[in-house]
């Protein structure tokens, strides 16, 4: 088995059976960048595995599984995520725009 799949396999494996936030299934596939941020809220709010404060939780997976697609992730797609982000924002009371470094 190569790196590239090991690591392929890996982080499939994260989006799947994340121990952090139980997700709504297909949640990423949806068309509406509102209905996705409430629901990573509603995961990250009442999980009682994750390490990290709801916000960081719900943007971290959000993040993460744009990272993870890359490429193959269709341009629509990813424009609905990315306001998805912003949305998630709003819903925390963290204030548009991207987090400064």
């Amino acid at each position: 088995m190569t790196q590239r799949t090991t690591s392929g396999n890996w982080s499939a494996k994260v989006t799947r059976e994340s121990f952090a936030l139980d997700l709504e299934e297909g949640v990423f596939t949806w068309c509406d960048p509102k209905r996705i941020a409430q629901s990573l809220k509603r995961s990250a709010d009442t999980s009682t595995h994750r390490k990290a404060p709801p916000f960081r939780s719900a943007m971290s997976m959000l993040v993460f599984y744009i990272n993870r697609a890359g490429r193959n992730l269709d341009k629509n797609q990813k424009h609905i995520l990315e306001q998805a982000k912003d949305e998630l924002r709003m819903l925390y009371g963290k204030g548009l725009g991207k987090v400064p470094d």
